[in-house]
């Protein structure tokens, strides 16, 4: 369960361009995770499953997350997973939302990743080489009544490599480059993004226009030493649009974690993600739970061609409180600027969550 709140503060410009944004406190979502095994555990081929099942205060509508089963084929150095998942573009779009440093994910990724898929992925590792990749085939043309289907279908790659991986002195350096081609629903394609605060309106946004398909490109890089992190995103996509100039939008972000108390964030080799924090002294067994503290800068450019979407920047200091496994709290301030409609204006952001997991 996700419980926002939110306040903030803009310039001449900015109030010009979407008005008054005020104090809000929303709760966001609540969802149900169901996770199981199927069959003997001695099975050649192990088979799970996973249920996901979400509430949707936006929408006000009870929403299929992750669901679909996972085989493990040993011969084929990873598994299969066979249902609605992540497309596995990009690291930070692969890790759940509840489990990532921020409180949103980047404008870029918001405007141009779909959060699921309806498909096929193959996700492998190589122990030795220290390879790792996901493939991932999806047809989303039944689900247009979904907010994350905006594609017919999608062919989606991604490759990574471990120069180093060292249990013994944690640390972990993850390189990656990412590859996903899509033909566009109904030819008609719409990008746009809120400021990284889901209570506020979107202020990137080209409008909806013709396009068949979209090819995006780009890579990763994260650096983790002990408790501390490092790491940055930035893709292009190439829009199949001749009579708006072909346009070619790109962002991305850099980012900066410490963990104050000593804590690490594990890293998952099979799927090539970070997972969430886990406190070595929770507050409720006496300790002072995880302190992380948090810097991230994020761009997004989706004015090009005839297409005037609109450049966003935005700068976030924030505090993350993992009291234990189950309960966080977020402390976030936020300095953004607008360019489009011939203006220029910031906006100041203060931020907080509540996150519960029971």
């Amino acid at each position: 369960m996700l419980y926002d709140f939110g306040t903030y503060m803009q310039d001449a410009n900015s109030k010009e361009q979407f008005g008054d944004l005020s104090k809000d406190i929303k709760f966001r979502d609540g969802r149900f995770v169901f996770k199981g095994r199927l069959g003997p555990e001695k099975m050649k081929h192990p088979i799970t499953y996973s249920m996901g099942i979400m509430y949707s205060e936006p929408t006000k509508s009870w929403l299929f997350r992750e669901t679909g089963l996972m085989i493990g084929v040993p011969e084929l150095w990873g598994s299969f997973f066979i249902g609605r998942t992540k497309e596995g573009f990009s690291l930070n779009k692969v890790m759940v939302g509840y489990a990532g440093w921020t409180q949103e994910r980047s404008a870029m990724s918001d405007a141009t990743v779909p959060i699921l898929g309806d498909g096929i992925k193959w996700m492998g590792f190589l122990p030795g080489p220290r390879i790792g990749w996901n493939v991932g085939y999806f047809i989303d043309k039944y689900n247009e009544d979904q907010s994350f289907s905006s594609y017919d279908n999608q062919v989606v790659g991604r490759l990574m490599w471990l120069p180093v991986l060292s249990e013994k002195e944690r640390t972990v350096f993850h390189v990656g480059l990412n590859f996903r081609q899509g033909n566009v629903d109904k030819d008609t394609l719409q990008l746009r993004s809120r400021p990284e605060a889901w209570t506020a309106p979107y202020f990137v946004d080209t409008k909806k226009f013709h396009a068949t398909q979209t090819l995006m490109y780009g890579g990763e890089i994260y650096y983790r030493h002990k408790n501390w992190l490092f790491g940055s995103e930035y893709w292009f996509q190439n829009v199949d649009s001749p009579e708006k100039g072909n346009p070619r939008f790109h962002g991305g972000e850099v980012v900066a974690t410490w963990l104050i108390t000593g804590e690490t964030r594990a890293y998952n080799t099979a799927g090539g993600f970070f997972k969430g924090v886990s406190p070595n002294k929770p507050v409720f067994q006496g300790g002072p739970g995880a302190w992380e503290a948090v810097l991230r800068v994020s761009y997004i450019d989706l004015t090009d061609g005839a297409i005037t979407g609109g450049k966003f920047w935005r700068i976030t200091p924030m505090m993350n409180w993992h009291l234990s496994d189950n309960l966080r709290l977020e402390f976030t301030y936020g300095y953004g600027e607008l360019d489009r409609f011939g203006l220029q204006g910031g906006t100041q952001f203060f931020q907080s969550r509540i996150q519960l997991q029971l």
